[in-house]
């Protein structure tokens, strides 16, 4: 499921990631750490894709930048940033940018016309 509309103007950080093989307790942790972001103020939701040659891209969505500094500040969060670096990764990025703009179509919602 995707992400629905949020309040505009929010922030979007958008991780890219080639994954090494193998899980080595990657899973676990990325559950862990949704839950924990999910307890954090500003936190609005993420969408989150991965294909079979290991890319990745998360895109997790803030209300304030604030709220991005007390996430990337978390405990866990560096925990996870140290071990992917470690061993779960084999290249990643992190990019943060302002969401001013921003539509959602779903087609259960179409009217008779085909026009949402």
């Amino acid at each position: 499921m995707i992400s629905k509309v949020f309040e505009l103007p929010y922030y979007a950080v958008i991780f890219t990631s080639k994954r090494s093989p193998g899980d080595s307790g990657y899973s676990e942790m990325a559950q862990n750490l949704l839950i924990e972001a999910e307890k954090i103020e500003g936190f609005l939701g993420a969408d989150s894709v991965r294909d079979t040659e290991g890319i990745g891209i998360t895109v997790s969505y803030w209300r304030t930048l604030e709220a991005i500094d007390k996430w990337k500040n978390h405990t866990l969060h560096i925990e996870g940033k140290k071990m992917g670096i470690k061993q779960w990764y084999e290249e990643y990025s992190i990019r943060i940018c302002k969401v001013e703009y921003e539509k959602f179509f779903e087609s259960s919602v179409l009217k008779p016309d085909g026009i949402g």
